[in-house]
């Protein structure tokens, strides 16, 4: 490692521990004071984060942007300020009867300094989403953007500078060098969203320090399709969950499971739906490019590797890879007759383009999921609440949305979090707050306590009092 460049990052690090050594329990005012400031300057920035995004991808709707990114956080805060009180509260919890009449509580309390490392895809909501979580459960913050969006993570760095006292929470810019320097730093928690190969390089960088993680990963979402389901509505909201983003999310639909006498009529509702959100592709301000021309290239891998083996490729504008990728604008494709040969069905697509595997039994399509690693996202779409019982208990996923795609992640009152490789731990709402807290169990022994029974010297009491408890407890 740079020497030169780790002894700058020891050195925020140190100002942020002293920062937090001497206001180790800040007051419900102070958090709900730093929540408020997060509020202001995301909604004085907004116009500047659109435009920073869209510079940094080649293009992204503005109202994308405005959805994603900034009203997330914005409703995000709100939240976290109007339940703090709540979650700051020190929680009474039972106490054994022989342990009576002492008292057991749960105290909550900051853990300290918190890494947070961000990705590229929804560069301010998940840098600022933890990072949030962590301030209202009383932490300082240091966070590293990606380096593939070099705009908004020069932005960010200047909006938080403008907000926050570096103590307080600081932006550390850079490549990719100092992303591996800042993941093995002695935080009190890192926290980290991106790719499962590069999940696991943190988790071991962490490893060194004993640093306590969360990683919110990814991998092959799925959505399985009932003969249940009312297919024009299914086919909208999987068009609208696959090309949000241009399929730049984490929790996009990967790839589908449909009945197969369903493929080919759910292919063209697919394809109609699409364009019905993007009638035309190439210079559509509405339809996001893909982020970087090595992402493109990956994805037209995908694509000629899938043709390759067999595939058919069904792209939703034109003829076969018409509309090309102009402004880095990739046509999006459904593919047919896929098999796991085929590096599409093998890797996290992470773009515009989704396979879609027939299956005759329901009990086929859940082997098919269960056969593969667990993912962040799982979707279903039915209206046959037996078949939906037995896909919500025969599978494992980080989140379920049933019939639509992506919106229980923005669900503040429930967890968000992956599960196996596609993460771990969980965050949002209370779940964030406890992530970034340690609820340090506290047992209070009364004046008079019954456990002196149990002290030596042992004889006929002790024997009786043992006996007792075996027998009530």
């Amino acid at each position: 490692m740079n020497q030169a460049l780790h002894e700058r990052l020891q050195v925020v690090l140190e100002a942020q521990r002293a920062a937090f050594q001497a206001q180790m329990s800040p007051s419900w005012a102070v958090r709900h004071e730093r929540l408020q400031r997060v509020r202001l300057m995301t909604t004085q920035h907004a116009d500047a984060l659109a435009a920073a995004i869209s510079s940094d991808f080649g293009n992204r709707a503005r109202q994308e942007t405005l959805l994603a990114d900034v009203f997330t956080v914005v409703s995000a805060a709100k939240h976290a300020q109007a339940h703090l009180r709540g979650w700051m509260r020190a929680r009474r919890v039972p106490t054994a009867l022989h342990f009576l009449p002492a008292s057991n509580r749960l105290l909550r309390q900051p853990l300290g300094v918190v890494g947070v490392v961000s990705p590229w895809n929804y560069p301010y909501y998940l840098a600022m989403a933890p990072a949030l979580a962590a301030l209202a459960a009383g932490n300082r913050v240091m966070i590293k953007p990606s380096e593939l969006t070099p705009a908004t993570s020069a932005l960010l760095a200047r909006m938080v500078a403008e907000f926050f006292a570096p103590e307080e929470m600081q932006v550390i810019t850079g490549d990719a060098d100092v992303g591996r320097a800042f993941t093995q730093l002695p935080f009190d928690h890192l926290f980290f969203t991106g790719s499962t190969a590069v999940g696991r390089q943190v988790a071991l960088a962490a490893a060194q320090n004993l640093t306590p993680v969360t990683l919110e990963l990814g991998g092959k979402s799925p959505a399985l399709i009932d003969r249940s389901c009312n297919l024009p509505l299914t086919a909208e909201r999987l068009a609208y969950g696959k090309l949000l983003n241009a399929g730049q999310t984490c929790v996009a639909p990967d790839y589908l499971l449909v009945p197969q006498e369903m493929v080919a009529p759910l292919a063209a509702a697919l394809s109609a739906a699409m364009r019905q959100l993007y009638p035309t592709l190439a210079g559509n301000p509405d339809y996001t490019s893909i982020a970087t021309p090595r992402h493109l290239a990956r994805l037209e891998h995908l694509l000629n590797d899938a043709h390759t083996k067999g595939a058919r490729l069904i792209p939703s504008h034109g003829g076969p890879l018409a509309g090309g990728a102009a402004g880095r604008q990739l046509t999006p494709h459904l593919l047919l007759d896929v098999n796991d040969g085929m590096a599409v069905m093998q890797e996290e697509i992470f773009g515009p383009l989704l396979p879609i595997v027939g299956y005759d039994r329901v009990e086929d399509a859940l082997a098919y999921v269960n056969a593969h690693a667990r993912p962040l996202a799982l979707y279903w779409f039915g209206q046959d609440k037996q078949a939906e019982q037995q896909v919500l208990t025969q599978t494992h996923a980080g989140g379920v949305t049933v019939n639509d795609c992506i919106w229980h992640l923005g669900q503040e009152d429930q967890p968000f979090g992956g599960v196996g490789a596609s993460g771990t731990g969980a965050y949002h709402g209370e779940w964030g707050f406890r992530t970034f807290s340690k609820e340090k169990p506290v047992f209070r022994q009364a004046r008079f306590a019954g456990t002196r029974l149990f002290s030596p010297p042992y004889g006929a009491t002790f024997e009786r009092l043992l006996g007792l408890l075996k027998r009530i407890t």
